[in-house]
């Protein structure tokens, strides 16, 4: 618990909620300037009762700001109005950073019961901003005559972004519809919030518990030494415990032996959300999904997905639709005739159960070194964390000369976090990195980057973003460094490719910089980099053996490459299958839905995906749905994928390294942030449209 001494001004008279409402923490670090190196979040001074007062505050500056545009006697025009109001909540966004960032990588029981007072205050606020008619009156008088105004390419797209932003938030709704529209959002932000903790609920509660070492039959010395630290962490030393948390979970069904334990930490993982109990999800979806369909009909759309489309790149529900037939087609195929060959080899091992989900990774593993003489196992001493980190450093060096530097005394939100100075081809500062590795209890699963400042301009000096990037990866064990799957070192790429995107930025306006992007190119980015994990040039630049040095072996990158599609089927159908569950959720149009499981049953079935595959994310534990920032856009992987593939194309037709090709894809994409459409972007890079066979051939599911 973040713990604090709590200094009050002297309160008069009122109720205990009147003083409450009006405590003023003593120097509080969010209302002062940060005197940290690069102005980083303090955050050996930040306490629990900071962020109240100062959210506050934020808010009040805020509409202080927009009352001075409404009140403004001269004529709307850009800089009073539109810039203005984009630069209105800096305190409010500094401390929203710091706040949304800690809920995700380092929260707690204190900090999650106050975000459920926060996020109705914060909705609340940016609906009676997004609803004020005076303020949108003025944005509307400018964004009429744009024509007419000397305007920059990324000024236009601050106005479009501005007023469609204002459409968008009910600004053209009747007094009642925009307070029907008031509470259908703030009952979304708290309902999304629970979800998204109850998630994390389920993923700490549940322990796989293993006293016999007979039961550790085909698991890694380093898989068995994980979890007796785990063990150990938890006041069980002597024994073995597994988690919901991917570097436990996965390397057990990927090697244990075990059939009935498999079964029982898959059954976990896959009900997650669904034991009802405190923390399940079935009624939080059906609420969810009935105030979305509302929002949606409210602002004028047949349905939700239309809502959120109508602003990226696919536009209609139907090209989402148009682009997962057309993988879908080729990946159920290859999915089935892969379950043919599991299943008579399991039955061959004269096990009598039958072939589940529980047993795919299991036997995939055992057909991938029978195959290709390859397993994870004979990778990872290759992939010391430490080594993979060094590698991408220097690849971002070689494409965009991007040094990294320590920085040694730079505050920690967590012991586990490091921050890096990011200096720029002619040593100038650039950003500041914050990296974040491990898995914990107070952190969410996954991997994902975020910002604790975006990079932006004002006063004519450039602000350089403040970048963090958390992933769950496997621990060190004992003397053994943190050794990496293949998944999690194409992770990093990914979410290194995210970060760049931010550090890159040279954009002027907050709502325009770094990955303020179309939600289906915001993929683009992150996936290109994968492509530089597995070339072999990039392989020997990072692929070291921890205890010697050797470099990554000929013969194992030949088997890499060999192995590359390999179990893509798999892969392909358990996320293009959850792409279809998300469209699903996100295009009803009634609220006629009261069982989850069988609506998602029905979806399971419809689309033909096979019960030995388990979508990637069900429903229950669907976060990037139902807690809004992917809801109608987890196809996004794909459609980036399409868009990935064929700007990789570019490189490899170049050389991997050319610094043109390089050059190109960061002054027209990384540096540009949203100042032009995505599809403009991209066709300033390529010099033409994207073509979907790359994304094809890239998968394996066409020759």
């Amino acid at each position: 618990m973040v713990t604090g001494i709590c200094l009050l001004l002297t309160i008069s008279c009122g109720n205990e909620e009147q003083k409450k409402d009006q405590v003023v923490v003593s120097d509080n670090p969010f209302l002062t300037e940060w005197t940290t190196p690069f102005g980083l979040p303090p955050f050996d001074k930040i306490k629990l009762e900071h962020f109240m007062p100062a959210i506050k505050e934020g808010m009040k500056q805020q509409n202080a700001m927009v009352d001075s545009i409404i009140n403004n006697p001269a004529e709307p025009d850009f800089a009073n109005t539109i810039e203005a109001f984009d630069f209105s909540g800096m305190l409010l966004d500094k401390v929203k950073a710091v706040y949304n960032n800690l809920l995700s990588s380092n929260t707690n029981d204190s900090l999650q019961e106050l975000a459920k007072e926060v996020e109705p205050m914060l909705s609340k606020h940016n609906d009676d901003i997004k609803m004020n008619d005076k303020l949108f009156a003025r944005i509307k008088k400018v964004y009429d005559k744009k024509d007419q105004l000397k305007l920059d390419d990324e000024q236009k797209m601050l106005l479009e972004l501005a007023y469609k932003k204002f459409v968008r938030g009910g600004a053209l709704l009747s007094p009642e519809d925009k307070e029907k529209l008031k509470k259908i959002n703030e009952e979304l932000s708290l309902l999304a919030l629970k979800f998204g903790d109850n998630v994390l609920g389920e993923n700490n509660s549940y322990k796989l518990v293993i006293d016999k070492k007979e039961d550790l039959g085909g698991l890694p010395q380093g898989v068995i030494d994980a979890a007796a630290i785990t063990a150990k962490e938890k006041g069980m030393e002597g024994k073995w415990v597994f988690t919901l948390q991917n570097p436990s979970v996965i390397p057990f069904l990927q090697y244990s032996n075990n059939y009935k334990l498999r079964k029982e930490i898959q059954t976990a993982y896959i009900n997650r959300g669904n034991n009802n109990n405190e923390f399940d999800n079935k009624e939080n979806i059906v609420k969810i999904t009935k105030l979305r369909i509302e929002k949606a009909k409210l602002l004028g759309f047949k349905n939700y997905s239309c809502y959120v489309l109508d602003e990226n790149m696919a536009k209609t529900p139907e090209k989402v639709y148009e682009l997962l037939d057309n993988v879908w087609k080729y990946t159920l195929p290859i999915a089935k005739k892969d379950a043919q060959t599991y299943a008579a080899m399991m039955k061959k091992d004269g096990v009598k159960e039958p072939f589940d989900a529980s047993c795919w990774r299991y036997y995939a593993e055992k057909v991938r070194k029978e195959k290709y003489n390859l397993d994870e196992e004979m990778m990872k001493p290759y992939f010391s964390l430490e080594n993979v980190k060094q590698g991408i450093f220097d690849v971002s060096n070689k494409l965009f000369g991007l040094t990294f530097k320590l920085i040694p005394d730079a505050p920690k939100y967590h012991p586990d976090a490091m921050a890096y100075e990011v200096l720029n081809d002619k040593n100038e500062h650039q950003a500041v990195l914050y990296l974040d590795f491990f898995p914990r209890e107070s952190k969410q699963n996954g991997a994902w980057m975020s910002n604790f400042r975006e990079q932006y301009f004002y006063n004519g000096k450039k602000v350089c973003p403040i970048v963090t990037i958390n992933c769950n990866f496997t621990k060190p064990t004992g003397d053994t460094p943190s050794l990496l799957t293949w998944d999690e070192v194409e992770t990093f790429f990914h979410e290194f490719g995210h970060g760049l995107h931010s550090i890159l930025s040279e954009c002027k306006y907050i709502s325009t910089s770094g990955t303020n992007v179309q939600r289906d190119f915001v993929e683009l980015p992150s996936q290109i980099m994968e492509n530089w994990a597995s070339d072999p040039e990039v392989l020997k630049m990072y692929a070291k053996h921890y205890k010697t040095g050797e470099v990554i072996p000929e013969e194992l990158i030949k088997k890499m490459q060999e192995s590359s599609y390999f179990e893509m089927g798999f892969t392909t159908a358990e996320f293009i299958g959850a792409a279809y569950l998300d469209m699903f959720w996100t295009t009803l149009e009634t609220d006629t839905i009261k069982d989850v499981l069988a609506a998602e049953k029905t979806l399971v079935d419809k689309i033909g995906l096979i019960p030995e595959i388990v979508l990637r994310y069900r429903s229950t534990y669907f976060k990037h749905n139902f807690t809004g920032e992917y809801a109608s856009g987890y196809y996004s992987y794909m459609w980036s994928e399409v868009l990935d593939q064929d700007a990789f194309a570019a490189f490899r037709e170049k050389g991997i390294f050319d610094k043109a090709t390089a050059d190109s894809f960061k002054n027209n994409i990384l540096s540009k942030g949203h100042i032009y459409d995505a599809a403009v972007m991209f066709r300033n890079f390529r010099g033409r449209d994207p073509e979907v066979s790359y994304a094809l051939k890239g998968r394996g599911l066409i020759k």
